[in-house]
């Protein structure tokens, strides 16, 4: 399977797979079309309905964790004697919940994840069919990430937060860090860092935070708001949790610990793109000091003739 976009893949080429794999999914969505899910029409061509367009718009920069982004729209037409608004309502609702952070395989194996972003504009009246449409923007996100729930990692805290989760969720819950894999399962949960500091406790030690940000992702909205609130409970009473050093030879598979200093979520956040729960994590860690030699030189004479 493809996880990443191909250097040698041109961006038009899997523009094509996507539009292609999302017109599928739309004729399934949406029986009333008949399959009739179109490019946009040529100047001059009057369309027929009930039918819907679909079109690319801008490209976006580049998410870290969330791969390549273009931005499309959708947009549904229905015919006045189907009822018009009623019907452009009832399948945009439709198109929402069967597209918002959904997961295709296009048929060449790759795989990206639908975000809706909103309407673009009201509903209006296109003038050489007489139908009313209503343009739905969605993100689609192209995850480049390669790699398994619990892969190696270098960094010895997010390995600690991504075997904490696992223990506490089970085996059926699949656990990333860093990014989303182009073969990312639900339910799962992704932890990524959002930033670090360092200050001065003391004359001897520093104190390392570093914030998190964690996805829950599910299928179903309550399990995933379940999910949330039992990691943001757990969370909140764990006293530590033990991360294993990795790097220096010197401290390499030594065991510290690292605590919760600070855990809040938000529920009403996009779980794919943005993630609901926020971390602090700190670690008091001894201050290097400077090897200066308390004498530099000695000079001796003996002083005799």
């Amino acid at each position: 399977m493809r996880n990443e976009i191909s250097t040698a893949m041109s961006t038009s080429t899997l523009s094509t797979l996507i539009k292609k794999t999302l017109k599928q999914k739309l004729a399934v969505l949406v029986p009333d079309w008949d399959g009739r899910v179109l490019d946009v029409p040529a100047s001059g061509e009057v369309l027929a309905g009930p039918c819907a367009v679909v079109a690319f718009a801008e490209e976006v920069p580049k998410s870290a964790w969330a791969g390549y982004r273009r931005i499309i729209k959708i947009s549904p037409y229905a015919r006045p004697e189907d009822g018009c608004a009623e019907k452009v309502e009832a399948w945009s609702a439709d198109l929402i919940e069967g597209l918002h952070q959904v997961r295709l395989v296009d048929e060449a194996g790759g795989a990206f994840t639908c975000i809706y972003l909103g309407s673009s504009d009201s509903d209006r009246v296109d003038s050489g069919s007489g139908m009313v449409t209503r343009s739905l923007r969605f993100g689609v996100y192209v995850p480049e990430g390669s790699g398994d729930s619990l892969a190696e990692t270098g960094d010895g805290w997010l390995a600690a937060l991504q075997g904490w989760t696992q223990q506490e969720l089970g085996s059926n819950w699949s656990v990333y860090g860093d990014v989303w894999p182009g073969g990312y399962k639900k339910p799962s949960v992704l932890w990524r860092l959002a930033g670090c500091s360092t200050s001065v406790a003391g004359t001897s030690a520093l104190e390392v935070r570093q914030q998190w940000i964690g996805h829950v992702l599910t299928d179903y909205p309550v399990l995933t708001r379940h999910t949330v609130n039992r990691l943001i409970e757990q969370l909140a009473v764990q006293a530590r949790i033990a991360v294993t050093e990795m790097g220096s030879e010197e401290h390499e598979g030594k065991t510290r610990y690292v605590t919760v200093d600070e855990v809040t979520a938000d529920l009403q956040t996009d779980a794919y793109l943005n993630g609901q729960i926020r971390l602090t994590l700190q670690q008091r860690i001894r201050r290097p000091g400077t090897n200066v030699p308390l004498i530099r030189e000695i000079h001796h004479s003996k002083g005799m003739e």
